[in-house]
Parts: structure tokens; C-alpha cells; sequence
């Protein structure tokens, strides 16, 4: 689901920039939606391997072993925190989990052509995608699948006010790397392209979600929360604790303006890209 490739930058703590995949699950539910659509247009029949690359804490891994049971799946993330809890939740062994970044997985070690390859909310952390993604589809088997999704909403008030906020802090120059970093997303038409010289069959779309998320009155702000688990990351790697309290106090503050609450919560649009190509019988 994620592939937190993102490494601290200097002077971060580790702890800080580590995934924390209860603070993922709080959004459980407007996450996944995405991984199912994307699911919707894999025809797999009976594929022999799947493998999620960019696994996360692996709910989503699992509901692919209910789709395919007698699949051999693999589940692929570079983080040791959402692999132990993707461990946890695999109570029957029924996924390969394997600890690898992106950019370092080789397709071919996998001990057999992949039949699907998906991978969800994953290439946005990692810059070398559009590179990697040729070498991807050559490993699947005839016939085979590559599935994929990205958030499309850098743009979006949420990750603009982030950037802003990063950008008049007296350590700009320290978050400006992991910030760009965690944005290497292509356009759909370049997504189109370079798959369509890989294979004739592919299929690329957005969606704009409109969640609609929850928002105690005093409590911290639905989008706050959201990007706590992914975007804002970044950030949290590189500050100390008190330089964390104020930057995400000034951020609050924009995001109050921008995502007011409602009696309803707060209306939180995300769009996203999807792809999927599939390579000649």
C-alpha cells in the first residue's frame, strides 16, 4: 500500500520519521477504497503469484489472498514497522513478507514470473519510478498484470500549505528534500506513454475523492491527522520536538482556513491516478 523509502535526512531521529501504521489506520477506510477500485479493473484469473509492492501494514495484502486464494502472494515494503504489524494481522501465513525498498526490488527473485504486480500509494515516495516501472512489467508473465495508483493531489491546499508553512521555517532548507521527495508523481498521460511502448492494453484514469472526515470540535484538525501518517512525515523527520509543536500549529492554523469544519466534519477532495497494463498472452 506504501513504500516508505524516505530516509531520515541529517539531523532527523528516526523514531520520528518512521512509519507508524496505527497513525495510517486511522483513515483506514477512505485509504482503501482507492486499492479496490484499482482491483476492479485487474481480470486476473487465477494468477499463480501476486505481489504488493509497497505493502504497507498489510490489510490490503491479505484481501488479495481472499481474492485469489490459491495465489501465492508476496507483500513488499521497505518498512520494518508496517511489516511487523502486516505479520501481526497474518495470523495463518498466508503472505510472503519481504523488506525491500523500491528502488532495490528485483522482480526476478521473486521464484517466478509475477502474474500481478500492483502497487498502491507506493511510487509518489519513490523518484526513480518512471525508470523502474519497464523493468517491472518485464517480469510479469505473459498475460500478466501491472497495477498501479498514486496520489494526484500535491496541488491541493493540504500539501500546498505544507510546502508554504516548510518554507518560511527557519530550517526551510533542511525539509525542502523531503518534501520534494515525497511528490514524484508523473502526469496520466506520461503514465499512458510509457506503458503504452511496453504494451498495447492499458488503461489509465483519475478519481477525485470526496471524503468526508470526521471532526471533533476541539480536537486536532481530520487533515492534520490524514497527512500525520504520510506527507507531513517528511517534516516530522527533520524537526526536534518543540520545533514540531510549532510547525504543526502554524500548519493547523492554515488548514483551519482552508478545511473549516462543518456540522458534518471536514470535506477533505483527494484525486488520484490509476494504471493498469496488461502484457500480451
Amino acid at each position: 500500500m506504501t513504500d516508505p523509502t524516505t530516509p531520515p535526512t541529517t539531523g532527523a531521529r528516526s523514531t520520528d520519521s518512521a512509519w507508524d501504521p496505527r497513525q495510517y489506520a486511522v483513515f483506514a477506510g477512505h485509504r482503501g477504497r482507492p486499492f479496490a477500485d484499482l482491483l476492479a479493473r485487474v481480470d486476473g484469473d487465477e494468477p499463480r503469484l501476486v505481489v504488493d509492492l509497497g505493502c504497507g501494514p498489510g490489510e490490503l495484502t491479505l484481501g488479495l489472498t481472499q481474492r485469489w486464494p490459491n495465489a501465492r502472494v508476496v507483500g513488499v515494503d521497505s518498512s520494518p514497522e508496517m511489516l511487523a504489524r502486516a505479520r501481526e494481522l497474518d495470523v495463518d501465513g498466508r503472505v510472503e513478507w519481504v523488506e525491500a525498498a523500491a528502488e532495490d526490488w528485483d522482480p526476478t527473485e521473486s521464484g517466478g514470473s509475477i502474474d500481478v504486480l500492483v502497487t498502491n500509494a507506493t511510487l509518489q515516495w519513490v523518484p526513480s519510478h518512471l525508470r523502474l516501472v519497464p523493468s517491472w512489467v518485464a517480469g510479469l508473465a505473459p498475460g500478466g498484470t501491472f497495477a498501479m495508483q498514486v496520489p494526484a493531489n500535491f496541488d491541493a491546499p493540504s500539501h500546498r500549505l505544507m510546502r508554504e508553512v516548510a518554507a518560511r521555517h527557519p530550517r526551510a532548507d533542511d525539509l525542502r528534500p523531503g518534501l520534494a521527495r515525497a511528490q514524484a508523481v508523473a502526469q496520466p498521460q506520461t503514465y499512458a506513454a510509457l506503458l503504452l511502448d511496453l504494451t498495447p492494453d492499458v488503461d489509465v484514469w483519475q478519481t477525485t475523492y470526496e471524503h468526508v472526515l470526521a471532526a471533533e470540535p476541539d480536537g486536532p484538525h481530520p487533515v492534520l491527522e490524514w497527512v500525520r501518517g504520510t506527507g507531513l512525515r517528511p517534516v516530522l523527520g527533520v524537526l526536534d520536538e518543540q520545533e514540531q509543536e510549532a510547525f504543526v500549529a502554524d500548519y493547523e492554523r492554515e488548514l483551519e482556513t482552508a478545511y473549516p469544519r462543518k456540522p458534518y466534519g471536514v470535506l477533505f477532495p483527494f484525486t488520484r491516478t490509476f494504471a493498469v497494463a496488461r502484457t500480451r498472452a
